[in-house]
């Protein structure tokens, strides 16, 4: 099939079957598009409509997101995850807001600000700008692997290489923005992962997986191995108003720039910790150990819980702030640290979250 077949049937299909009640697909520009793309990065569009309306109600414009606070950026990201992202939208933001608000009108110089890589940028000219530029994303990845039999993980060097040119080979001149969404809806709604939807495929007259009954094995996987697990213990120091003391963790790193719980390796060096900065326990409690997966390793925290024996005050208060139950629902808190604390027990008589119980 040739890249104008192909083009021409990609296009009769999505002219009847296309999505165009997403969210980002109202009202077009440049910041709407390049929020969308950076929030679907390794997340489902069903998780991400929620979150980009309620980051466009709080951030419209690409100046909001700029003039904005970290704490506010990161608090509107809570719960999807690879925070790294949140904080390279707000470095993003800043850098074209101090250039004037204006995108940049090139890959090569979109590609330069923080978090956008070829694929993202390809994606924020053809849709917003109309230029004729490649995207390869996961979706078009696997429709290209699979209409040409790619052997190989699609992210090892030499088959992205393959894959980069034919996706360049297959964008056309014109339209290219209702290219660029139909080649993720088709591999979004009909060329999934699993159970791929063949026999209404617009394509499948040239798709040589199909041919060959290679479906199924394409794209290749990711060569596994094990993760590796680490270990540490988490301080859920109670004052006796119910606050918890939490921890702002470094701007880089796993939950950068994110609210937490102090971390320690075991139980004494936290209970030294609170020795040293005064704060005198009534209560230490070991709960259950629980476990977090991350991309790269798997954690493994457990839950100290204690009790402040009386009023202390804050020994680090650039780092460390006593957060009263209230205040955590504005606070960016990494996913597992915001079921820990709605799973707190009752506080001076009063249920602080409903849950089931820690103790």
């Amino acid at each position: 099939m040739s890249p104008a077949h192909f083009q021409q049937q990609l296009f009769a299909w999505f002219d009847l079957h296309g999505r165009r009640d997403l969210p980002w697909q109202q009202d077009i520009n440049p910041y709407r598009v390049w929020v969308s793309e950076i929030m679907l990065q390794q997340t489902q569009v069903a998780s991400v409509i929620g979150y980009f309306q309620r980051f466009m109600d709080r951030f419209p414009t690409i100046r909001h997101l700029a003039d904005a606070e970290l704490d506010d950026v990161l608090q509107h990201w809570a719960g999807l995850g690879y925070y790294a992202r949140a904080r390279n939208l707000h470095k993003t933001a800043r850098l074209v807001a101090a250039n004037g608000g204006e995108f940049p009108q090139t890959v090569e110089a979109l590609s330069a600000l923080p978090g956008i890589g070829r694929s993202t940028a390809g994606a924020i000219l053809s849709i917003a700008g109309g230029q004729s530029q490649p995207i390869l994303d996961g979706n078009v990845k696997r429709v290209l692997t699979r209409f040409h039999a790619i052997h190989g993980w699609p992210g090892e060097t030499r088959v992205a290489a393959q894959l980069w040119q034919l996706a360049e080979t297959y964008t056309p001149k014109h339209r290219t923005g209702d290219y660029t969404q139909a080649m993720m809806d088709l591999g979004a709604t009909l060329c999934t992962r699993a159970k791929p939807l063949c026999e209404i495929c617009p394509v499948q007259a040239g798709c040589e997986a199909k041919h060959r009954g290679l479906v199924r094995q394409l794209p290749a996987a990711k060569p596994r191995k094990a993760l590796p697990v680490k270990q540490c213990y988490m301080l859920l120091l109670t004052a006796r108003d119910g606050a918890i003391l939490l921890e702002k963790r470094p701007p880089t790193g796993i939950w950068g720039g994110l609210w937490s719980l102090p971390e320690f390796p075991d139980r004494p060096s936290a209970e030294i910790w609170c020795r040293e900065r005064g704060y005198r326990l009534a209560a230490v409690a070991t709960l259950a150990q629980r476990r977090h997966t991350f991309s790269h390793y798997h954690l493994d925290y457990t839950p100290l819980l204690a009790s402040l024996a009386e009023v202390a005050a804050i020994a680090d208060p650039a780092t460390f702030a006593w957060q009263a139950p209230e205040a955590w629902a504005a606070l960016g808190l990494p996913t597992p640290i915001k079921q820990l604390l709605a799973q707190m027990p009752e506080s001076d008589g009063a249920v602080i979250s409903p849950g089931p119980r820690l103790l």
